[in-house]
């Protein structure tokens, strides 16, 4: 073989290697850039997930439309009614004189149940009561405030009621202030108060008339 046909296969031989070189470098994902053919087998990936948004917990305040009273088991009319009683007897309560007992029963009676009328009758005109209110020729002119509502159902609410009383007396005038659990009752269509019970005494509300 002469020089320039040996020189010929020569020149030929580095083009078919340099063709071949670069068909293997882009051979994989076709997109002609050098080391992008995939990952190497046995290898992993980590693929990290976008972060996810967490909603706030923080209380935020209801349009103007949103209706809280559609999810309790009383109207807005019918709980104002009932918290209304509890306050007007609990003032009715801390008002009497002590030479009117049967008078101070009978507007109790106007706010109550019949069977609750006639506790407080019993009570309030006891000889034991008449006596103590007598000897020290007591007077009482109450008023009430609302404070909370401790209970509710469909037919019955427990208020707690503020009340004040102030006292003059042969021993001495005072002010006394207790708080009261007023249970109210729905008889038909009215309202009458069912118990009456200091506040700390743990009363709920008997709604079984």
């Amino acid at each position: 073989m002469n020089d320039g046909r040996r020189k010929g296969l020569f020149v030929a031989a580095v083009v078919v290697l340099a063709v071949l070189g670069i068909y293997l470098t882009t051979l994989g994902d076709g997109s002609g850039e050098v080391g992008t053919a995939g990952p190497v087998p046995g290898s992993t990936r980590t693929v990290t997930a976008p972060p996810v948004a967490v909603p706030s917990q923080v209380a935020t305040t209801p349009s103007a439309d949103f209706d809280v009273y559609s999810y309790l088991p009383l109207s807005r009319d019918q709980l104002g009614a009932a918290a209304d009683l509890a306050r007007r007897f609990t003032a009715a309560y801390g008002t009497y004189s002590y030479d009117d007992a049967v008078g101070r029963a009978e507007r109790l009676k106007g706010f109550t149940t019949v069977e609750f009328g006639d506790d407080i009758t019993r009570t309030v005109t006891s000889p034991a009561a008449v006596e103590h209110d007598t000897a020290d020729q007591i007077v009482s002119k109450g008023t009430a405030r609302l404070k909370s509502i401790r209970d509710m159902s469909a037919n019955s609410v427990v208020v707690v009621v503020e009340g004040s009383a102030e006292i003059t007396a042969l021993s001495g005038a005072k002010n006394q202030v207790e708080d009261y659990a007023v249970t109210v009752v729905q008889v038909g269509a009215d309202w009458r108060v069912y118990d009456l019970q200091l506040a700390g005494s743990g009363q709920d509300g008997d709604v079984t008339p």
